[in-house]
């Protein structure tokens, strides 16, 4: 295995994120000095995936608590709002925000203001530490059930997007999986979806899978159908970015579409998300707000205009996976199968 580059760092109040739009032909750090860093960092995709955009929200109130000591609570909530309002579809973000804006008010409460700043920086880092046991446990969970359903043998997975240490900080959600399952040799091979228009599995998974040496090809989307006829996937593991109380899923472009054809030929289709993507104030998928990125991440490529001029496009960043097209949702607490309101509810301990 090659080094492995950590995409969100703190040190010396500096948020160093590792700049996931030149992966996989560069390396970068991209230093955050203020909220308004972090916000870009978030909007700009620096950073991506669910729950590390979360963790990069912790870091960006601490830059905040940083050049703003004295700040009055009001202060907080409008830098959480600013902060929130980068990319509004993963309830990651908002979640973690709203943990820290009640950790601030406790501070303020109690006259500790000028502890604020050191009591989000130990926040971010214990949640860092939180997810990597979650993530180990929801792996742990997916490889029983891999097991359990095929027998103990070599499996063939499919992906879609990234949902690795450079989504998650430590390990990953399905890709966590995916690494899990071949740190115990049940692993024959990966198909990771290319992810268009932003090319994160082509990108993204794929170098995060050659760093471990896990055998895979990069696939098209066009090509879900063609993989599950010719029965060369044997289960597939997705993230999530919002997750609500029936069950439908919100994730990237082309997730719902994978679970439609998987659900057509038979193959195990799986959410992989820890319960801080859970949104238990939403009752089905129609009630999530879907991020529209720029038109010119379709019309173009690196820079390069790709489509005529003149010609516009629709650039939906994310879609909603149907509960009844998803085989089981795996958290840290345990699988909800079937996928319905009540095992939900009941596995996350919300009933």
């Amino acid at each position: 295995m090659s080094k492995v580059v950590s995409p969100l760092s703190w040190k010396d109040g500096v948020l160093s994120l590792l700049d996931q739009r030149k992966l996989p032909l560069e390396e970068i750090i991209v230093e955050n000095k203020t909220i308004e860093d972090a916000y870009n960092s978030i909007k700009d995709m620096v950073v991506r995936g669910a729950p590390l955009i979360g963790y990069t929200g912790i870091f960006g109130m601490a830059l905040f608590a940083r050049g703003n000591r004295g700040a009055s609570i009001d202060e907080y909530k409008k830098a959480a709002e600013y902060l929130n309002s980068s990319r509004p579809t993963a309830v990651n973000l908002a979640y973690e925000l709203d943990r820290c804006v009640e950790l601030i008010d406790q501070l303020i409460n109690a006259g500790n203001s000028e502890k604020i700043e050191d009591e989000l920086i130990s926040f971010g880092h214990a949640q860092l530490d939180l997810i990597h046991r979650d993530n180990l446990a929801m792996a742990n969970i997916a490889m029983k059930d891999l097991i359990e359903r095929f027998g103990k043998r070599k499996y063939r997975i499919m992906t879609l997007c990234n949902t690795g240490y450079l989504a998650c900080g430590p390990m990953g959600t399905a890709l966590g999986v995916i690494s899990h399952l071949f740190e115990n040799d049940l692993i024959e091979h990966v198909y990771a979806s290319e992810t268009r228009p932003y090319m994160q599995g082509a990108r993204l998974t794929s170098y995060e899978l050659k760093k471990q040496g896990v055998p895979h090809d990069i696939v098209v989307e066009g090509s879900f159908s063609y993989l599950m006829k010719n029965k060369l996937v044997d289960a597939i593991f997705i993230g999530a970015d919002r997750i609500v109380k029936n069950g439908d899923t919100a994730n990237k472009i082309g997730s719902s579409t994978l679970s439609i054809v998987a659900k057509h030929y038979g193959v195990p289709f799986f959410v992989v998300a820890p319960t801080s993507s859970f949104d238990f104030t939403s009752e089905e998928g129609s009630e999530i707000p879907i991020e529209m990125r720029d038109e010119n991440e379709i019309l173009s490529f690196r820079d390069q205009r790709v489509a005529p001029e003149g010609t516009s496009a629709l650039n939906p960043s994310f879609d909603v996976t149907d509960a009844n097209c998803i085989t089981g949702i795996i958290c840290e607490s345990g699988m909800i199968d079937p996928v319905t309101r009540e095992n939900l509810l009941k596995v996350t301990g919300q009933e």
